[in-house]
């Protein structure tokens, strides 16, 4: 803003802001359901109250020229949000000054510069311009001293591989866009190693007296707090504004009445205005001004993040924050449905292995690593060994044992291996620590190339049904050891769903006539026969199915009875006649999720996840431990040369991601360990252009 007036700036200055000024920012994105659209109006920290109050009536303007379609958000130096970080992937630059004082944003080819930038962040890279002395360095962080037609990058003894390499490329961004590729870049890695670096630095800075300081440890807000979310119900009464608490987590949609204003406030980290289509005009001018108020009233600092919302064009920030969102009339990908409750019915796609490779993205919306072709080694874990299973009973599960599944398969002619460990209902926690333990083992064995999945039952992913070709069943307890320390019981009911050999999972419930569902085959294996139980909702495949199970479970004759037309004997062996589900099974329409994906960090001993919006290959450092949410599974990214601490953490740390995620998620959504250089397509396909010899 100049003179109170939006003027445009260069794009060759995109990603440098003057700390006197106020900047206002459009970003437009194309999506499945047309575009996203996203206004920002950035505050330096030395602009004037007029320019920030001139900047937010543009917003709204601005938002009104555009329907009220943008997401709409307030940054403050310093504190700018992951989707603005996101935007300028080499890092932003905050330049002293202003418009206002004479400052010209770039000009080409300017050689009489003489600045220190002072370079922060991993993910998000920020500069500053700070003073040119020694004082302003410490150990930790990244310096650019800039001379125009020479940068040298000085590092910090103690830098990251990523904080230097993230400095190297805003140097060279500085190189190429303001000095026309015209200017050295020299590094100080080691300051014993570059005596002639370090004399132009002590030129410009003059000689260092003194010890550096230590590295500043950056305030983050940690995933605690993150979870504690609370919904206000912003009014006003005679003149007043009330804020009135409504709501805490988990939340849900119905709580927005689209009549009114609401504040959703994101543990003092992150503030949302979310405004009813019917409100009035005033309220939604009212949007930014309400939620200052608001942070002020709570004593938050000045610098929260605000951003405001339209019903009906949510971020898919905001929609996180929420149990479950649904949309209007919303078209579904490749044939899955993210459902909650009763699982729908869902035609599965054919599987084309070719084009699993041809297509990873295909391979991650079907949670497919291969086609299931592969060979499987299974272990029950017994008095806290191995104890390798009858290849004859590959398939059965009992809920009273814990399980390895070694999957092996070939790709590109060398052997990829996946990792299961089943975890019984009723499974002691000895022998699920033994589970844990033994598959580390069984990893190095296969030098830790695995991928190690952590499947609890009930919860098994697709692949897991799939190479068990169609004859996986769940026992609800015992076990399948030889020695049985209870009689298995004489009357059995199991329910089983899917239509050919890559979805179908057989699972016992308790045997009585309230177990029962219209939509499904029920198998129910007394001492004298076992009965194929059709409901009316029931195919032909999912009938052949059964009958493939059905063979397993019991040695006796097979009698095929269609709901409605039950035996009296039926219904004696469940015990009677009662009440079952029998309407027909809906599919309920929920977004489709985006994926995300966070940079753990557990070394203070608080759990910060940093997220990394618009991701990409480049974004997986090998220092680090990365999480990917799908929201059907976690994976974790390990780095080749991330610490062990964080290592050894990362099961931990993605358990605790569940348990402190504002939506209350499913704590036994399977947990997946993928290794630096091992990662399975079921994973890469989740990246655009995946480079499988990047490292």
């Amino acid at each position: 803003l100049q003179n109170m007036k939006m003027v445009p700036v260069p794009e060759k200055a995109y990603g440098t802001f003057f700390e006197g000024d106020c900047y206002i920012i459009l970003h437009t994105k194309r999506t499945s359901r047309g575009s996203a659209v996203d206004l920002h109006y950035w505050i330096g920290k030395d602009s004037s109250q007029d320019e920030q109050g001139a900047a937010a009536l543009y917003i709204t303007q601005l938002d009104n020229a555009l329907r009220g379609n943008p997401v709409q958000h307030r940054e403050v130096q310093g504190h700018e949000s992951e989707t603005f970080q996101s935007y300028f992937r080499n890092g932003i630059i905050y330049k002293k000054g202003g418009v206002a004082s004479g400052f010209k944003h770039v000009e080409t080819n300017m050689y009489n510069i003489k600045r220190l930038l002072h370079v922060k962040g991993k993910k998000h890279v920020t500069a500053t311009e700070v003073a040119l002395s020694w004082d302003s360095f410490n150990k930790g962080d990244v310096f650019l001293l800039d001379l125009g037609k020479v940068l040298i990058q000085w590092n910090g003894p103690s830098c990251s591989i990523a904080e230097k390499s993230r400095g190297l490329a805003l140097a060279r961004s500085i190189r190429d866009s303001e000095r026309g590729g015209r200017a050295q870049i020299g590094i100080i890695d080691n300051e014993k190693d570059s005596p002639d670096l370090m004399q132009i630095m002590k030129m410009v800075l003059g000689e260092r007296r003194g010890e550096l300081r230590d590295a500043i440890p950056d305030a983050k807000a940690d995933e605690l707090q993150k979870a504690n979310v609370r919904l206000y119900h912003v009014y006003e009464k005679d003149n007043d504004l009330v804020v009135q608490e409504i709501a805490t987590r988990p939340l849900t949609q119905d709580l927005l009445q689209h009549e009114d204003c609401y504040i959703l406030d994101q543990g003092g980290f992150k503030i949302y205005v979310w405004r009813g289509k019917a409100s009035s005009l005033e309220e939604k001018k009212a949007a930014f001004t309400r939620a200052v108020g608001f942070i002020q009233a709570k004593g938050y600092p000045s610098s929260t993040n605000i951003e405001v919302i339209n019903d009906g064009a949510e971020s898919a920030m905001f929609k996180q924050l929420f149990q479950r969102w649904t949309e209007k009339d919303e078209t579904q990908g490749l044939g899955k449905v993210y459902t909650t409750g009763k699982i729908a019915k869902v035609e599965q796609v054919k599987f084309d292995t070719m084009q699993l490779h041809a297509r990873p993205e295909l391979a991650a919306e079907q949670r497919m690593v291969d086609d299931a072709s592969g060979e499987i080694e299974v272990w029950r874990i017994e008095d806290l060994q191995m104890q390798p299973v009858n290849p004859k009973t590959y398939g059965q599960f009992y809920g009273g044992d814990c399980y390895l599944v070694l999957y092996t398969y070939l790709r590109s002619g060398r052997p990829h291996y996946v990792l299961y460990m089943w975890q019984g209902r009723h499974a002691s926690v000895d022998e699920i620590t033994a589970c844990a333990l033994n598959a580390i083992e069984l990893d190095k064995k296969h030098g830790d190339e695995a991928v190690q999945v952590r499947v609890t039952m009930g919860k098994e992913p697709t692949h897991f049904l799939a190479i068990f070709k169609g004859k996986l069943i769940i026992y609800e307890g015992g076990t399948s050891r030889g020695q049985k320390s209870t009689p298995e019981p004489a009357i059995r009911l199991f329910q089983v769903r899917g239509t050919d050999e890559m979805n179908t999972k057989a699972t016992e419930v308790p045997a009585r006539a309230s177990s029962l569902n219209s939509n499904d085959v029920f198998l129910l294996a007394t001492s004298q026969v076992c009965y194929l139980w059709c409901g009316k909702g029931c195919s032909g495949d999912e009938r052949e199915m059964a009958k493939m199970v059905a063979d397993i479970v019991s040695k006796r004759d097979k009698h095929t009875i269609l709901e409605g037309q039950e035996p009296a004997e039926f219904w004696e062996a469940l015990g009677g006649k009662a009440p079952y589900a029998s309407e027909k099974r809906f599919q309920e329409q929920v977004t489709h999720y985006q994926p995300r994906l966070f940079e753990c960090s557990n070394q203070t001993g608080r759990f910060i996840m940093t997220e990394v919006v618009g991701f990409c290959q480049e974004d997986l450092d090998e220092d680090d431990v990365m999480l990917l949410d799908t929201w059907e599974e976690i994976f974790l990214w390990v780095g080749k040369t991330s610490n062990t601490y964080e290592r050894n953490e990362a099961i931990a740390s993605a358990k605790e991601y569940l348990k402190t995620h504002p939506a209350g998620r499913d704590l036994a959504t399977p947990i997946i360990l993928v290794k630096q250089g091992y990662e399975p397509l079921n994973f890469t396909g989740w990246f655009n252009a995946w480079d499988p010899y990047k490292w």
